[in-house]
């Protein structure tokens, strides 16, 4: 069980790694390339200071807890081994969590990098 954790928090971190290099539409009427350039760099580097390894893995964690609870008590409730249902509802929410919280940290990246564009005075489309 503890491996399917381990994997879909590797998995979400991988997938979401690249969000720090996102690049929004920018109206590039009257800009300079090279200042676009730069200033879109430097965006980037502020968004990569949010934890996208630590809220992967707070998502992880809480996923695997609900789940684990969840599959106890179905377990419980229909009479089926409680540990085996614990543990498959632990891997799935692990899963779950890790995935939500990659998604979580991937879309503040990008909020980030839209918000310090838009205050360096760049007509962000998307």
């Amino acid at each position: 069980m503890k491996k399917y954790i381990a994997l879909a928090i590797v998995f979400s971190m991988c997938f979401f790694y690249g969000c720090a290099t996102y690049r929004p539409i920018v109206d590039m009427r009257g800009v300079v390339k090279w200042q676009y350039d730069l200033d879109l760099h430097e965006c980037q580097k502020y968004a990569e200071q949010v934890s996208t390894g630590a809220t992967v893995a707070a998502g992880a964690g809480v996923g695997a807890g609900l789940g684990a609870l969840a599959g106890l008590i179905v377990g419980i409730a229909f009479n089926v081994d409680p540990g085996e249902l614990a543990g498959f509802g632990a891997a799935i929410g692990g899963l779950h969590g890790a995935v939500a919280g990659g998604s979580a940290a991937a879309q503040s990246q990008m909020e980030i990098i839209k918000n310090c564009m838009r205050g360096r005075g760049y007509s962000v489309l998307n």
